[in-house]
């Protein structure tokens, strides 16, 4: 059965969900990198127009365009590495209330506590598919933060059955990449 998380999005919605399972993303969606991170943790200023509150966030940089009737839309989005944002996620996560946090590979201990702390989940997006990743934005509705520059900023989009993504820290704490580290060293000293 193929899960649809649809926004906004309740602890009660993502709590069933374990490391490794597969879901789509159907709703409002924002991009949210480093300087997005920094400009809410270290400045204490939130965007204007979008709420984080039980909403989702991609570490993304996308490449976005203009139709002939000057409306952006989506070229390319493609996955930031999230563990960039390691320092801040976490403070993120209890300050803004998201509930899910995507992007490319995981993230570490502090993010994975405050994801079982507050009710939260990242989750992968696969590396090498910013095409198939645009194709799946409906709509872009807003940006915000346009002083970072095209890919920092705060774009807000409508996207349905956005994914797969891939549960990598789940609302339990469990963390999907750490544990499968601790597996491929163990492999590794059991063969040299």
């Amino acid at each position: 059965m193929k899960k649809i998380l649809t926004t906004p999005i309740t602890e009660e919605q993502i709590r069933d969900l374990n490391i490794g399972d597969t879901v789509y993303l159907t709703g409002v969606l924002a991009t949210c990198r480093d300087s997005g991170h920094k400009r809410v943790i270290e400045e204490g200023v939130l965007p204007e127009r979008f709420d984080f509150r039980d909403g989702a966030i991609f570490h993304a940089g996308p490449i976005v365009g203009k139709n002939e009737e000057g409306k952006p839309y989506m070229v390319s989005i493609g996955p930031t590495t999230s563990r960039r944002m390691e320092s801040l996620e976490a403070e993120f996560i209890r300050q803004t209330g998201v509930r899910v946090i995507i992007g490319k590979g995981g993230m570490m201990e502090q993010t994975a506590a405050a994801c079982k702390e507050h009710g939260a989940i990242h989750c992968a997006f696969p590396g090498g598919c910013a095409v198939v990743a645009a194709e799946e934005v409906e709509e872009v509705t807003d940006v915000e933060w346009m002083d970072f520059g095209m890919p920092e900023a705060l774009w807000v989009m409508r996207v349905k059955e956005f994914g797969p993504l891939i549960v990598s820290i789940d609302t339990k704490g469990n963390n999907l990449f750490e544990e499968n580290r601790e597996v491929y060293l163990q492999r590794l000293k059991e063969l040299l």
